[in-house]
């Protein structure tokens, strides 16, 4: 089992009580070398691994990660290396790439899925790709059993909620806050009804990511989400030298 069906299945049955953990780190961030040390450890509590493929301008990103992409861009750290670095990655816990579009289209389709497989990537998700005009990549990726994970926001109405929902595989990724990621506000109870209407409209299961950064904000999310996705709150750890799983089990404690 790989690619969307292995995403599927790693969210609807996770390593541990409660909901799936899926963390985002920036690739090559601290530092290129750590790369697949960071990976290999994650994957010991990680349900499904996020990799943000570096961009010089990424437009859903709160600071810290915009701080990290710049940083691993600094650091020589491109759409190649990260594939050519994953083939010596051992996991089975799957692997998804997020990455803006146009990385992904200057590298070419068909061979961005040749080397994804090579590489043992599972998905991708692709954040300022609209439904509309993905048309083309969704159909190259399902043919290559990839995912191709889509979008919603609390702003997305729910006629439009379904339609993506149609279209998603792997999982389908419920964005909690309007904005971008990182915010430090926590999570408002607001947004359960919003869960509720996403989890009613997708046949797949769904991961609730933007703005988790606690216990009490995992908590009040795990009633309407099959998995959690970390991002800025763990880059932070990393940087404040905070073992990448030890923060990882305070979510779970």
């Amino acid at each position: 089992m790989f690619g969307s069906e292995l995403i599927k299945t790693s969210v609807e049955k996770p390593k541990q009580n409660g909901p799936a953990i899926v963390p985002f780190i920036t690739a090559g961030y601290p530092d290129k070398d750590s790369f697949l040390d960071l990976i290999t450890a994650l994957a010991k509590t990680a349900d499904v691994i996020e990799i943000g493929v570096p961009f010089s301008d990424p437009m859903a990103d709160g600071v810290t990660i915009q701080r990290s992409s710049h940083a691993a861009i600094e650091s020589g750290v491109t759409l190649k290396w990260i594939l050519e670095e994953l083939k010596r990655l051992n996991t089975k816990t799957p692997i998804v790439l997020m990455s803006y579009l146009n990385p992904l289209y200057v590298y070419g389709y068909d061979q961005l899925v040749q080397a994804s497989l090579e590489a043992g990537v599972d998905g991708f998700i692709i954040p300022d790709l609209p439904i509309e005009e993905g048309e083309e990549i969704r159909e190259v990726f399902n043919q290559a059993k990839l995912a191709m994970i889509q979008l919603v926001t609390p702003a997305t109405p729910e006629s439009r909620i379904n339609t993506i929902a149609k279209h998603s595989t792997g999982f389908l990724y419920a964005v909690t806050v309007k904005g971008v990621t990182g915010g430090n506000e926590g999570l408002s109870k607001e947004v359960v009804g919003y869960l509720e209407t996403v989890k009613a409209s997708s046949s797949i299961p769904v991961c609730a990511g933007f703005g988790v950064r606690s216990k009490a904000d995992v908590e009040l999310l795990e009633p309407y989400v099959d998995g959690i996705i970390v991002g800025s709150a763990l880059v932070e750890a990393i940087e404040q030298k905070i073992t990448a799983n030890d923060f990882l089990n305070t979510l779970r404690a």
